[in-house]
């Protein structure tokens, strides 16, 4: 037996916490191999698995867009350090899920009940809103005064 400095004796076998831990969890202990790294002939016969990619828009369902109805009209304030009141909307979709949505640019003329057309695509200070509305799209009006990046606001070429 070995004396620790703290006067305790401690077993000669280095303790591993990570069996510990398994084992208080009711899991498999491999003593002999924990938390090794694989063999060369290992990784050939088998290979590595790679990460399974979660989808971040899951509502979508594969589709590019997806239609749905307008169940509330509100503001949310963006999480810090920003200070505004973004405009966003619950949209029931004809798949049935519900999601928030976020309204791009200045002025809106959605209210419950209109219908629009939802991208991907999340805004970064807004917690849960993975979608973006499409302007120009359905009920949802475009931009009239926009110059720039029009496609994105649904706005006409000027004349």
């Amino acid at each position: 037996m070995k004396e620790s400095k703290a006067g305790g004796i401690l077993p000669r076998a280095e303790f591993c916490w990570k069996q510990a831990d398994r084992a208080s969890l009711g899991l498999a202990v491999s003593k002999d191999r924990e938390g090794r790294m694989p063999t060369i002939n290992q990784l050939i016969a088998k290979g590595r698995e790679p990460a399974a990619k979660r989808n971040k828009v899951p509502a979508l369902q594969g589709c590019p867009q997806k239609r749905g109805v307008c169940t509330r009209v509100y503001t949310v304030t963006p999480k810090k350090p920003n200070s505004a009141l973004r405009k966003v909307a619950k949209v029931r979709l004809t798949n049935g899920y519900e999601v928030v949505s976020y309204i791009p640019g200045e002025g809106h003329n959605l209210q419950e009940h209109s219908v629009v057309l939802i991208r991907g695509g999340r805004v970064k200070d807004l917690p849960g809103v993975r979608y973006h509305i499409l302007r120009g799209v359905l009920d949802t009006q475009g931009i009239a005064k926009r110059r720039q990046r029009r496609s994105l606001y649904g706005a006409k070429r000027p004349k």
